[in-house]
């Protein structure tokens, strides 16, 4: 019998004596565990010891377990149930109610807490809540075994293991409900959007009234930029259910998407004035709207009060970084460092509070407090995200080698039905280039629709590629052959079909989504008529911007300064490959030139997209309409040098960056 197979078993007759409720020899076998063993897991470790604490009634020594596990793993939803459990059995009912709120907020599927809370809120009085408990805490327990392991396996982020488990149950059972709920939303957490949606239709269409499946698909919709399925779906369970705080705050959220701020408002309003609603939460997305909306006073506000009412609630402190504009009161710095020395947090709280101290210090022209801060958070951050550097260059590469001048000339030559629409104009880059000062100077212009940063073309290259082990060869570019004439065709009236919603009827509108600087052959493929705007901006100051920017999701390669300089290296060689390939469709427009020589250079980009100079391009700033990016409040400002040459200040921390950039520093803009 080897060494691991006797662990193994140690750990195996640890949880049979739990079952046994021999909770004395289980604590002793956990105490002698070989801590330095290969395959010692120390979140499991913590936690049965703390359940066998509690048991022993050794409540404090329990809850400093439970503490030491939170700090391993802070959104761990079973460790916050134990807390409940140890409140509880103190007599503690406000804190296990707290507690046991928590654990659902990370994961929904443990029923012991939703009995727990029922419990609890009948002793307050609160029935119908009561009522709701319980029967989610039943409905748990009804699911087959292997369903339930697989929901406790997704909320916790093992999600192939979840897979792996709810697929084979599937074919020995198809068709169950929460077994394809399950899958779908593993599908969604996997950004496996597509399949998702279609597991969440069938499941409606067999159970029509399953309120959490509609929920879930609602969010589906909501991630694929279906913004009008998704408002109407909402506003459906909304009006079905107007009591649930959840479903309102749902409703909301679409009603921001489409544009209905009033509504939003509304809303929100009316769950602030409701007693147990997630007040911090609210306060939060109220600010995001009013920051969309240009209404930032009363965003800082929204803001402040968020964090008010939770002092750790690091989005809060973020959200009032991320308007740029705003200066943290000395106050404020003291709060955040405060709750970063809490012994348990949330590890999105601590990211999001080590990101706005960096930005805090920075403003104070502290650049070494500044950095560190920027360095701690980007670490962090590093530890969730899946970016690798050679998968990045092997995409470029493939690129590269499909779109030649030979296969644009084959690809030129199909001809494609016509399409009576407005013609896209494609916004691309890095973030933080200035993209979204170009895109404000064009949605100033008469003849062209300003829209946001659209995720379609990413997904029809997800499609193309299918469901894929990360080992396995990307089909996308090559499958591109297999497409028909028609099917190029089809791409591309998805493409002006599905985006129309986002548009006011003019000639043109832009897509300002960075990352299309990767499938410009794909474009051009589909598209035709599209026009390419290369917004670039000095590599210095672009690259440690990125550093510097907690984005709300994707652009993985900007957590860490050798990545982000690799990525640019790679964006440069595969836009001048672009501009050959496609020398009339192609324009490098760049940041500083734009900065230092706004009318000759607002000129030349209207001269290649063929419009008209309009004189309120060049006072873009005063153009009202809903920026819905990091740069919301800098372009409401005249153009101006405040961001040139930032990188200066941080020189001595840039080496890594420096480094990886080479050459490129001194020829960037060669365009």
């Amino acid at each position: 019998m080897t060494m691991l197979t006797e662990r193994s078993m140690t750990l195996a007759t640890i949880k049979q004596q739990l079952a046994q409720k021999q909770f004395a020899q289980a604590l002793q076998a956990l105490q002698s565990f070989d801590e330095t063993a290969a395959d010692f897991d120390a979140i499991e470790h913590l936690y049965l010891t703390a359940v066998c604490q509690r048991y022993l009634q050794n409540f404090n020594e329990s809850l400093a377990s439970l503490r030491r596990l939170l700090e391993l793993q802070p959104d761990l939803g079973r460790a916050y149930q134990e807390q409940g459990h140890c409140y509880r059995d103190q007599g503690q009912t406000e804190l296990a109610r707290a507690a046991y709120r928590e654990a659902l907020r990370h994961n929904p599927a443990l029923h012991a807490s939703w009995s727990n809370l029922a419990r609890i809120e009948q002793q307050f009085g609160n029935s119908a809540q009561a009522q709701r408990d319980m029967e989610q805490s039943q409905y748990l327990l009804k699911q087959p075994r292997a369903v339930l392991a697989a929901m406790n396996l997704l909320y916790e982020g093992k999600l192939y293991k979840a897979e792996q488990l709810v697929r084979e149950f599937l074919r020995q059972t198809p068709h169950h409900i929460e077994a394809m709920r399950t899958l779908a939303n593993i599908g969604f957490k996997l950004n496996i959007l597509a399949d998702a949606e279609f597991l969440l239709e069938s499941v409606l269409e067999f159970k029509p009234d399953y309120d959490l499946a509609r929920y879930d698909y609602i969010k589906v919709l909501q991630q694929r930029q279906k913004f009008q399925q998704a408002h109407i779906a909402a506003r459906e369970l909304f009006q079905r259910r107007p009591e649930n705080q959840a479903y309102k705050a749902l409703y909301a959220n679409q009603c921001v998407a489409v544009d209905d701020f009033d509504t939003a408002l509304k809303l929100y309003d009316e769950l602030l004035s409701e007693a147990s609603s997630d007040h911090a939460g609210i306060y939060l997305a109220k600010g995001h709207l009013l920051k969309t909306a240009g209404e930032t006073e009363q965003a800082m506000q929204a803001y402040q009060r968020a964090y008010q009412l939770r002092q750790d609630f690091g989005d809060a402190y973020w959200s009032l970084a991320n308007l740029k504009t705003y200066r943290f009161s000395s106050a404020e710095i003291e709060q955040m460092r405060a709750a970063l020395e809490q012994p348990v947090l949330q590890l999105q709280d601590k990211i999001h509070l080590l990101f706005a101290l960096g930005k805090a210090y920075g403003d104070l022209g502290d650049a070494g407090q500044s950095f560190k801060f920027y360095q701690q958070g980007n670490e962090l951050k590093q530890t969730s995200v899946s970016y690798r550097e050679e998968r990045f260059a092997a995409d470029v590469a493939r690129q590269k080698d499909f779109f030649t001048p030979t296969k644009v000339a084959e690809l030129s030559s199909k001809k494609r039905s016509k399409v009576e629409d407005a013609d896209p104009i494609f916004i691309v880059g890095l973030p933080r280039s200035g993209s979204t000062l170009v895109e404000q100077i064009l949605a100033s212009h008469s003849q062209v629709d300003g829209t946001m940063e659209l995720p379609n073309i990413l997904a029809y290259v997800r499609e193309l590629n299918g469901q894929q082990l990360q080992s396995e060869t990307p089909k996308y570019p090559a499958i591109i052959d297999e497409l028909t004439v028609e099917q190029l065709s089809e791409f591309g009236q998805r493409y002006l079909d599905e985006t129309r919603f986002h548009r006011q009827g003019a000639a043109f509108f832009t897509d300002k989504m960075p990352n299309n600087f990767r499938h410009v052959g794909f474009i051009k493929s589909i598209l035709p008529n599209a026009r390419i705007i290369d917004a670039r901006r000095h590599p210095l100051d672009c690259c440690f911007s990125c550093f510097k920017q907690l984005f709300a999701e994707g652009q993985e390669f900007t957590y860490g300064l050798s990545t982000i300089a690799h990525y640019y290296r790679h964006y440069v060689d595969l836009m001048s490959h672009w501009k050959q390939l496609y020398p009339d469709s192609v324009y490098t427009l760049v940041h500083e030139d734009l900065i230092d020589a706004p009318e000759r250079e607002i000129s030349n980009l209207l001269s290649f997209l063929k419009l008209p100079i309009e004189a309120q391009c060049f006072a873009s700033h005063k153009t009202k309409r809903k920026v819905k990016t990091a740069s919301s409040e800098q372009v409401r400002q005249p153009i101006n040098r405040k961001g040139v040459g930032q990188w200066q200040a941080y020189e001595a921390y840039l080496d890594p960056l420096k480094d990886e950039l080479g050459e490129l520093l001194e020829n960037w803009n060669q365009v």
